[in-house]
Parts: structure tokens; C-alpha cells; sequence
């Protein structure tokens, strides 16, 4: 009985090592110089001491692969302009042919991929003004655009007031101008919105607006970046409401 215990007792241990042998053959080695695991969450995170921009707002898209570090990206052909555009610009169109400009000043510049970016900026600067977050603010808005929004948020304080705003969806978004001026990129987006807002008093009294009922909002932002910048985001420098 022992006899026949140490001979299974004995294949047990040779295949045992046989398979150590093979798992460490497909798995290699550790030598201390593996990378670090991925974490999603602290990986997204700028790192301050290297100057990075926080919050991006509309941020252009990176330099394509491939491309040497260092080395600016080449202009778009003409065909690949005419490809940008064909969603958003008629051909010859003067806005074709103000935003080829801005693409040919900053060949990275791609309308689809801005609109989405305007998109959630808009989002940001909705919720950010009705909650008098003014560090977000900051972030979002040019110098003079984020003066009035904080002269109005101190206002509303002042009267005791608060402001209450759902952003029920964005159904359009349109480039409407572009323009290249003093090395910087101005883009101007038409918004139309369903905005259910209300401002109520230090009472909770409403004395703007309805709580119950969604109206259609039409704004016109213009976002601007100058071209030598190193921060990839645009800036809310002007606003217009059209109703």
C-alpha cells in the first residue's frame, strides 16, 4: 500500500513540474521592469507637475500615429478638407472656405470632433452657471464672457436667489462662421436646446421660469484657441441668445 502511494505520490510531483515548467515558458518571468497595472480612473488624471491643462473643454484631437514626436503634423490635401467638410459646409461656400482656413492653420482641426466637444461644453456651462460653480466656470470661459457670468451668479446671490435648470437634450448643433485671426481659431456653433429652467427666491417662490414646462432655447457661442497654444482646449469667448 505505501509502495503503491509513493509511486502516484511520485507522478504527481513530476507532472506538477512539468507544468510549472510550461506555465512559466507561455507566462514569463517578473524582472522588476514590468509596467504598472492599468487603472482607468487615476490614468485619465493630468498630471499637474507637468503643466497640463485640467478640465478639457473642446480639446483638439492628438497628433495622428505615426507621428514623430515633436514634429508638426503635415497640412490636410485637399481631399481630405473636402471630406471634414462635406457634413457641415457647402462646397465654396464662405464657411468652407473659413473653416479649410482654420484647418490648414491647425491641420488637426476636425469639425465632427468639435461639435462633439461643443457639445459638452455647452452641457458643463448650462449646469456650471446654474449651480454658481465659477471654478468650472473658469475653465470654460474666455476672460470677458466669464466676468458676466460672474457678475450674474453674484447678482442672483445677492438676491437670495437660486437657479434651477434640467438640459432636457440637445436636438441641433451647426457651424455657423469660422474665422482665423490675430494666430487664433474663432468658431462660432449655433445650439438649439430643450432647457427647463426656473429661478425661485430666498421663499422658494418662483419668480422666473416653469418647473413643469420645456422650452426651446437657441444660443450661439463662439469658442476660440490660439494656434501656438500647448492647451488643446477651446475657449467660450462670446455668447448670443437668439430667442
Amino acid at each position: 500500500m505505501s509502495e503503491a502511494f509513493d509511486i502516484y505520490t511520485l507522478l504527481f510531483l513530476v507532472l506538477a513540474v512539468v507544468i510549472f515548467i510550461r506555465l512559466r515558458g507561455v507566462l514569463g518571468r517578473r524582472t522588476g521592469n514590468e509596467r504598472p497595472p492599468y487603472d482607468p480612473y487615476t490614468s485619465a488624471k493630468p498630471d499637474s507637475k507637468a503643466g497640463a491643462p485640467e478640465g478639457n473643454v473642446v480639446a483638439l484631437p492628438r497628433a495622428r500615429q505615426g507621428q514623430a514626436p515633436g514634429h508638426e503634423a503635415a497640412g490636410p490635401s485637399p481631399e481630405d478638407i473636402e471630406e471634414r467638410l462635406e457634413r457641415y459646409a457647402p462646397k465654396d461656400s464662405p464657411l468652407a472656405k473659413s473653416l479649410t482656413a482654420v484647418m490648414q492653420s491647425d491641420p488637426n482641426f476636425n469639425p465632427g470632433e468639435f461639435l462633439e466637444g461643443a457639445k459638452m461644453a455647452y452641457e458643463m456651462v448650462v449646469a456650471a452657471f446654474a449651480d454658481g460653480d465659477e471654478e468650472t466656470l473658469k475653465s470654460l470661459l474666455g476672460p470677458e464672457v466669464l466676468q458676466g457670468f460672474e457678475r450674474a451668479i453674484a447678482d442672483r446671490e445677492e438676491r437670495g436667489e437660486k437657479v434651477e435648470s434640467t438640459l432636457v437634450g440637445i436636438d441641433k448643433t451647426d457651424l455657423i462662421e469660422a474665422e482665423v485671426k490675430n494666430k487664433a481659431a474663432y468658431v462660432t456653433v449655433k445650439f438649439v436646446s430643450e432647457l427647463i429652467s426656473v429661478t425661485r427666491d430666498a421663499d422658494d417662490e418662483v419668480v422666473e421660469g416653469d418647473p413643469k414646462k420645456v422650452r426651446e432655447v437657441t444660443d450661439i457661442w463662439t469658442f476660440s484657441r490660439e494656434f501656438a497654444s500647448k492647451n488643446p482646449n477651446w475657449k467660450l469667448v462670446a455668447t448670443e441668445a437668439a430667442n
